[in-house]
């Protein structure tokens, strides 16, 4: 066998072992994740039988034992935690107490719009801070800059469902530019692209509400990386070849400055789909974070478990996707893992 060969082989068994590694690191992970999430929501005040019974209009004790009973919920907590994770390993999510449906089924139904939402408002942020942040960088001290830096710390110090409020008093009811919540508008004929396009209206102000910190984030990580990058050694070498401003931009500092900002955009996605939970709350965008807000008030313990492992599992691959684009950015970071 030739050398050529054997070097193959042994690269193939070296990616095989890599993903087996990550494969059984993934499932640890969620399991611890499902374990935490089990026991802080059965740490939460409140009883679900006696939510159930509440809403059926009666309440004696004979009732709430059958509710206990029928759902599992008069067993000991070890005992729960162990059926939990049991079905979370062949990945049945349970059955909602509230709605009488799977939660599987109704995570797929919210998933579009959540993923819709945040991806949107994540892109949006990532591309404008990057493009503001550096434009603020490369006009540092001047007006420009000083005008980006305040506009961006006031965007940083706005709670979420202040600006989206005003938002919706500015655009929805002065205006009357955009529709306030929701996410298309009900009981009309539309064909596929005027849906599409009343969607989109839907969007903007959620949209822009959810990205508006993170892109305040992202412009002044931005400024700062291209302020430390553009006094590197080789940005006067290259000054000094006679390269253009515009190539040393492109070519030269934003590749270097960009990779705080990866690093802190992988870690804000999970942040970012955890904040869709209060804009979908003010926007009645039906979505995950509606899901959990309502499940929330009915105490519907399987419906949260269902979520915050779906959001976890969420997390878990923007993570893992950072580290590849990472890689992809600064290939020294792939030489220094290997060595």
């Amino acid at each position: 066998m030739s050398s050529a060969a054997i070097n193959k082989g042994g690269r193939a068994g070296a990616v095989a072992l890599a993903l087996a590694s990550w494969v059984v690191k993934f499932v640890a992970v969620v399991l611890v994740i499902a374990t935490f999430n089990f026991i802080l929501v059965h740490a939460a005040p409140g009883d679900p039988a006696q939510v159930i019974a509440g809403q059926s209009g009666a309440s004696d004790e004979k009732l709430l034992e059958q509710l206990r009973a029928e759902y599992g919920l008069d067993k000991p907590y070890p005992v729960q935690l162990a059926n939990y994770l049991g079905r979370v390993l062949t990945l049945d999510l349970g059955y909602s107490y509230r709605q009488q449906r799977t939660v599987a089924s109704l995570i797929l139904e919210r998933l579009p719009a959540t993923l819709l939402l945040t991806a949107t408002a994540f892109i949006l942020a990532l591309i404008s801070g990057i493009f503001l942040g550096t434009l603020a960088g490369i006009r540092a001290g001047k007006w420009s800059d000083t005008l980006l830096t305040i506009v961006s710390l006031l965007l940083y110090a706005t709670p979420v469902f202040w600006l989206g409020l005003m938002l919706v008093l500015l655009f929805a009811v002065e205006l009357d530019w955009l529709p306030a919540f929701g996410y298309a508008t009900i009981g009309v004929q539309m064909t596929t692209f005027e849906r599409m396009l009343d969607i989109g209206k839907h969007m903007i102000l959620p949209v822009v509400s959810l990205a508006a910190v993170y892109l305040a984030i992202y412009t002044r990580l931005m400024r700062s990386s291209v302020l430390d990058v553009t006094h590197q050694d080789f940005i006067k070498t290259a000054k000094a070849k006679g390269l253009k401003q515009g190539a040393i931009i492109i070519r030269h500092i934003l590749r270097n400055a960009m990779l705080p900002i990866v690093t802190v955009a992988g870690m804000q996605a999970g942040a970012l789909v955890g904040g869709a939970v209060v804009i979908e709350t003010v926007f009645a965008w039906p979505g995950l974070g509606r899901l959990i807000y309502d499940a929330l008030l009915q105490r519907d313990y399987p419906v949260l478990l269902g979520v915050f492992l779906v959001m976890s599992v969420i997390v878990i691959a923007l993570n893992l996707l950072t580290d590849a684009i990472y890689r992809m950015i600064d290939p020294r970071v792939s030489v220094r893992a290997a060595s």
